[in-house]
């Protein structure tokens, strides 16, 4: 079940490893990386209490010192207060450039920290150890790093490139059913972006994904991050196609906006529903046939997973204001933005061409199925 995936971009090249036991054996792999047998450690309330010991006993066993900060747990922490912490935290502890960071936990941790790493000493070297499946999937690959800000999500933030990351799939079975299926939600969009093949795996190899499968697991996000890779490093800084990554993104994060980042939404349920109304969109102005969104539908349904407006508990403001929400979205160009569409399923691409109409009645049904 090892499996190794090459982020190739020249000097700045990493390697994803995905494996189990990873944690406990990260040691043989981080040693290499160092200039003197110190590290810092930032991690969240959750994780530290499931994995820092084990992290740290590692370490020590190999002759390296680890100090550790721990942030609180949840999307609130992608904010300037524990970002200044974290960088603050850092300066403290005499961290160089050419040390190394550990980012240990879920995507919220890998992003505030890998963004911390990349503006401390105008950047230090940073380990992504994604413990949720969302992070091992996406946020931990391909050097994406922010914070969240009160006009929208991940507006502030870097391109800042780890030098490695340990995907351990042990980890996975800590996760509620939730936050796995939330991660499961980016999964499936990358069947749906550029693999029918994939997604074709997926219907038929989900349920025992979540069901516990270490194998199938460790294929899933060996897929995943291998279809990221190469996007990736054809594009790393989203001059071009490496915005198809963003396949439902900005509906999602409009989403997130409206339930201000509370549990009402994980991140990983939006990109699901943001990818329903993506394939509903297309649908709409023509571009695939109404059995793609509804094939879609049936597999998130069929896992479990938040698939229409109509999952999210509690109110959402109408269509005309969630508009305006997306129009915050990092992607907007010249005053448009740009969706990522579908001509089919394993056939999405980027276009500015949609109007805005066409969006609001898109919003409007959703939004009236679920009143």
């Amino acid at each position: 079940m090892n499996h190794n995936v090459r982020v190739n971009l020249g000097k700045r090249s990493y390697d994803i490893l995905i494996s189990e036991g990873l944690i406990e054996n990260s040691a043989q792999y981080i040693v290499p990386l160092l200039s003197r047998p110190r590290v810092a450690v930032i991690t969240d309330e959750n994780v530290g209490g499931l994995y820092l010991d084990t992290l740290n006993d590692a370490l020590s066993k190999a002759g390296i010192n680890s100090d550790t900060l721990t942030l609180p747990a949840g999307e609130a922490t992608k904010s300037w207060p524990y970002l200044t912490q974290s960088v603050e935290w850092l300066l403290e502890k005499k961290i160089e450039r050419h040390d190394i960071v550990i980012a240990l936990g879920g995507g919220v941790i890998g992003d505030i920290v890998g963004f911390a790493a990349a503006i401390l000493r105008r950047g230090v070297r940073f380990i992504q150890m994604p413990t949720s499946l969302l992070a091992q999937v996406d946020s931990s690959v391909g050097g994406k790093t922010g914070i969240n800000a009160p006009h929208g999500k991940n507006l502030i933030g870097a391109f800042h490139q780890p030098s490695l990351v340990l995907a351990d799939i042990s980890a996975l079975d800590t996760l509620s059913k939730r936050d796995f299926l939330a991660g499961y939600g980016e999964v499936v969009k990358y069947g749906l972006l550029g693999n029918a093949d994939f997604f074709e795996w997926l219907e038929v190899n989900g349920l025992a994904l979540a069901q516990g499968d270490k194998e199938k697991r460790a294929e899933a996000v060996h897929m995943s991050c291998q279809m990221k890779a190469e996007i990736v490093a054809s594009d790393e800084t989203e001059q071009g196609n490496r915005a198809i990554l963003n396949l439902g993104h900005t509906f999602c994060h409009a989403l997130e906006a409206a339930t201000g980042y509370s549990d009402r939404l994980l991140h990983g349920e939006g990109v699901a529903i943001g990818c329903t109304l993506a394939f509903d969109l297309s649908a709409r102005i023509g571009l695939c046939a109404q059995e793609h969104p509804s094939r879609l539908r049936a597999h998130l349904k069929t896992m479990g997973i938040k698939t229409d407006l109509s999952d999210i508990e509690g109110d959402l403001p109408s269509a005309k204001a969630l508009l305006e929400l997306m129009e915050q979205d990092k992607k907007v160009v010249d005053g448009k933005l740009r969706f990522i569409l579908a001509k089919d399923i394993g056939e999405s691409f980027v276009t500015s061409d949609v109007n805005k109409s066409d969006v609001i009645k898109v919003l409007s049904h959703a939004l009236s199925i679920s009143a």
